[in-house]
């Protein structure tokens, strides 16, 4: 079979990510080999998550300073500055809202990624698990029959054959047979430390692995959720909303910078053993597994010679020497010596059970199935596991980008709403064109119909027999309230309150607008201006 070199290669990015230097807390150089017991290199990886909280705090620094100027520098601007700042704040918070749910998109593949890498590890450590308890339990059953049922039979029939020399020899040389066969099981190593370390290994993996996939979800949800509020409070422009959109992003700004400076660690130190992992697993194991066995099942080549082939065929050639003289004996002793030949086909019985049991050993100690188990946990952690660690490194950069332009867009947003407001308060509250006016119309209905003093689609009759009440009219020429009248009410009508006399348009229409609207109600009203009552 190929080595295992030949089929495993580390990816690009682990290769890029081992490469990057290893500083220590008092910035000197470590050796980027995986070594994870051995403080400096541990120091190492902490200094990266440093390097990100001095990104932190230069961003806070930052957000500070700009706040600053935003709020206590003042500009004077007119109004077409206004609308210009106003159209940059709303385009500015939708690009940073469009990065953020971008961000979310990458950190959920990243979150899968990383998820399916660390459970193929776990089930790889599981089947490897099994395969080491599978061997244990062969080997224990194996030597349990040799030493125990077999000596039993070989007893009882030394009784029997107590009278025949030859027939104790035979047993003699059986019981050397079972004696060298449990010698070469005592070879095989125990597997059960390994088998103990492993699972805790996969239980505490499978733990760690659940709470990081479910608080990368719930950071997802929380900046989703900050998106949506940022755009309800710049839709209905609410200083309460975008209050809390700023407290809510710069908790997820924090959030942000902390998952990466745990991710950038963890997939540096996972880079570091993922180019060599052999050397790594080498070292752990060298007082517990001898130099051979591991390298055995981690190289798994045809250059490399199976530790356990000599064991096993000793194994194999003194059961089939027993086999053989169970079968003579059952020719030859069973006609002179008939209750001997129960015992005997029970040893004949756990003689092919024994091979069987051979065989299954034999399978399970080839070293492909652990091989295999091998490179597909390696392909988990060094393939998925990472790939899915830098999407969820890139998911934090973008998503503190999105909250920082979010934190500065809101001062700017805030003062545009004060800003409207009293643009608002400047505008007369009895003008109808007034928005305010029109929102506070809304809610207070009219206490009772108006009614006017004349109509000029009524009778001329009926005009003289309304009386008006006293008031005082302005010596504004008529044409002029009629020209208003039929421009925004549709044809001309005397109202209870004229707007005879105010000389001009409402304040938010320009007087150009207004020579415009009158020019175009002169030409509708030149047929009836011999009709108006004087």
């Amino acid at each position: 079979m190929p080595a295992a070199r030949v089929e495993y290669v580390a990816p690009w990015w682990a290769v890029w990510l081992h490469s990057a230097p290893h500083l220590g807390l008092r910035l000197q150089r470590v050796d980027s080999t995986f070594r994870p017991r051995e403080e400096s290199y541990r120091e190492s990886l902490l200094f990266l998550g440093l390097v990100a909280a001095v990104c932190l705090g230069l961003n806070l620094i930052f957000l500070g300073v700009y706040l600053v100027c935003v709020c206590y520098c003042r500009q004077d601007e007119t109004v077409q500055t206004k609308q210009r700042h106003s159209c940059c704040v709303t385009w500015t918070a939708v690009v940073a809202g469009l990065v953020c749910c971008a961000a979310v998109g990458v950190g959920f593949y990243g979150n899968s990624e990383t998820n399916d890498g660390v459970y193929q590890l776990i089930y790889s450590l599981d089947n490897a698990n099994h395969t080491f308890s599978g061997i244990d339990a062969l080997v224990s059953r194996t030597t349990q029959k040799m030493e125990v049922d077999l000596e039993q039979h070989l007893a009882r029939l030394s009784e029997i054959f107590a009278t025949r020399g030859d027939y104790m020899q035979t047993l003699k040389f059986m019981q050397q047979m079972a004696n060298s066969v449990i010698a070469q099981l005592s070879g095989v190593p125990v597997w059960r430390d390994v088998t103990a370390q492993l699972t805790e290994l996969a239980d505490q993996t499978g733990y760690v692995e659940y709470y990081r996939w479910l608080s990368y979800l719930l950071l997802f949800v929380l900046d989703l959720v900050i998106c949506l509020i940022a755009c309800l409070g710049l839709a209905k422009r609410s200083k309460c909303l975008l209050a809390l959109m700023l407290c809510c992003g710069m908790l997820a700004l924090l959030l942000s910078w902390t998952s990466l400076a745990a991710d950038t660690a963890a997939a540096v130190g996972t880079s570091d053993f993922c180019v060599a992992p052999d050397t790594f697993i080498l070292n752990i194991t060298e007082g517990q597994l001898s130099t051979e066995v591991t390298r055995y099942y981690l190289y798994c080549s045809q250059s490399v010679s199976s530790p356990f082939q000599q064991a096993l065929t000793t194994f194999q050639r003194s059961l089939t020497t027993m086999q053989m003289q169970v079968a003579g004996l059952l020719q030859f002793a069973v006609p002179r010596f008939p209750t001997a030949e129960k015992d005997l086909l029970r040893i004949q019985l756990l003689l092919n059970s024994t091979e069987s049991s051979l065989h299954q050993l034999t399978a399970l100690l080839d070293c492909r199935g652990l091989h295999k188990d091998y490179l597909d946990a390696l392909a988990g952690v060094c393939y998925d596991g990472i790939e899915g660690l830098l999407y969820l490194g890139l998911f934090s950069f973008l998503a503190a980008l999105a909250f920082s332009t979010m934190i500065c867009v809101g001062p700017r947003a805030w003062k545009h709403f004060t800003t409207r407001g009293r643009d608002y308060e400047d505008i007369d509250d009895d003008d109808p064109f007034n928005p305010q006016a029109r929102r506070i119309a809304a809610y207070n209905p009219p206490r009772g119909p108006l009614h006017s003093f004349c109509s000029y689609s009524s009778g001329l009759g009926s005009q003289t027999s309304l009386q008006p009440p006293a008031q005082t009219i302005s010596n504004a020429p008529v044409s002029e309230y009629m020209n208003q009248a039929m421009l925004f009410g549709g044809n001309p009508r005397y109202e209870n309150m004229p707007l005879i006399g105010r000389g001009s348009p409402p304040p938010t229409y320009s007087p150009s607008m207004r020579a415009t609207y009158l020019s175009v109600a002169d030409d509708h009203l030149w047929p009836y201006r011999n009709e108006l009552p004087a």
